[in-house]
């Protein structure tokens, strides 16, 4: 039984905020001290490091569950299957539903329960639960899917991958102009044509690793010490990252049978340019090779670091043709992977 994608959809919100928009913030260090290099200075330097020219932040009136739902609405249209005919509606994200002005996320009821009830499926045994997997939530959902489905408990699967992070991001830190908003679906489901997961690997490193990414009070020492922000250890990640993450691809690449050469695309985490690049170029030298030049699509440019929905959202993009110079072709074989809070770090070794 081949398991695969059978339909995505994404939803990329409609305000652009620019670099240039950062301008006129007062950024402070942890420590509440100002910078030496002027806000030009500090920006033309995140732009060299992330690759990040401008973000998408979602509309006060929609909450990532929102985002979710439209979403899955396209992945269930492209898909062409029934919605009633789901079995399980898993949501990844990792603050639920933010409200602009209030301190709280909110998960209850749970956002897939949330996307069930706007999608207005009747079916009870449709079972809707939230996956709290950091950056790599999305992936893990499919993993998921993909074993209820190889196990008989299901046929169809609903993985949503959202976030609203420009609601709990600090504007006194630096760090702030790296996250954004989106949402990213895919059906998931036992296909008889040739999509098919290969392999699939995950861990957990939570030692001295727990913490990189965290949630904390502002930088500003005048500022609500009640309410918490995200935050991380950018470079403490960096190297994680490059450690770890190009080793985990190649022995999921190693368990799926699949050389090297017949990788078509890496669909990478849209965390940090350098450090995407710098992942590629390690993975592949662990087999003597040079990495393509077209091997990795990036929507990071302009849509900014979404946390679980950049994976699902760059592959809808790419799948649908919508991303210059990149396309997937029906058995193309790609990689997904990605890294975040945990630290987690999972991929995927899918034919198309």
């Amino acid at each position: 039984m081949k398991i695969g994608i059978t339909g995505t959809g994404s939803y990329i919100p409609s305000i652009i905020t620019k670099n240039e928009d950062f301008l006129d913030h007062e950024f402070l260090g942890s420590d509440g001290a100002t910078f030496g290099d002027n806000n030009p200075v500090i920006i033309e330097k995140f732009k060299s490091i992330t690759g990040i020219a401008e973000r998408r932040y979602a509309q006060a009136e929609l909450k990532t569950s929102d985002l979710g739902y439209l979403a899955a609405e396209r992945a269930i249209e492209d898909a062409g299957i029934e919605k009633e005919s789901l079995d399980y509606i898993i949501f990844a994200h990792n603050f639920g539903d933010l409200t602009p002005g209030k301190i709280q996320g909110d998960t209850l009821p749970s956002l897939a329960t949330r996307v069930k009830h706007l999608l207005k499926i009747k079916n009870p045994k449709c079972v809707a639960y939230d996956m709290i997997f950091g950056c790599p939530g999305w992936i893990e959902g499919v993993i998921q899917a993909n074993a209820f489905i190889k196990s008989g408990l299901a046929k169809k699967c609903l993985v949503i991958g959202g976030e609203t992070l420009s609601r709990v991001i600090d504007e006194y830190d630096r760090d702030s102009m790296i996250f954004s908003d989106g949402a990213g679906a895919a059906i998931i489901q036992a296909d008889q044509e040739s999509s098919e997961i290969l392999s699939h690997i995950s861990a957990t490193y939570a030692n001295e690793e727990a913490y990189y990414l965290f949630f904390d009070k502002t930088n500003d020492s005048e500022g609500c010490s009640n309410t918490r922000y995200i935050k991380m250890h950018g470079r403490k990640i960096y190297e994680f990252a490059c450690t770890h993450v190009p080793k985990a691809m190649a022995t999921c690449l190693n368990e799926s049978g699949v050389s090297i050469d017949e990788i078509k695309k890496v669909f990478i985490h849209q965390a940090n340019e350098k450090m995407d690049e710098a992942i590629i170029k390690r993975f592949y030298r662990i087999y003597d090779k040079e990495a393509p030049k077209d091997i990795m699509p990036m929507s990071i440019h302009k849509l900014g670091n979404s946390s679980v929905a950049t994976i699902p959202t760059l592959f809808d993009l790419v799948r649908k043709g919508e991303l210059d110079q990149h396309e997937i072709k029906k058995g193309d074989v790609v990689i997904f992977a990605s890294v975040g809070a945990g630290m987690n770090i999972n991929a995927i070794v899918y034919r198309y």
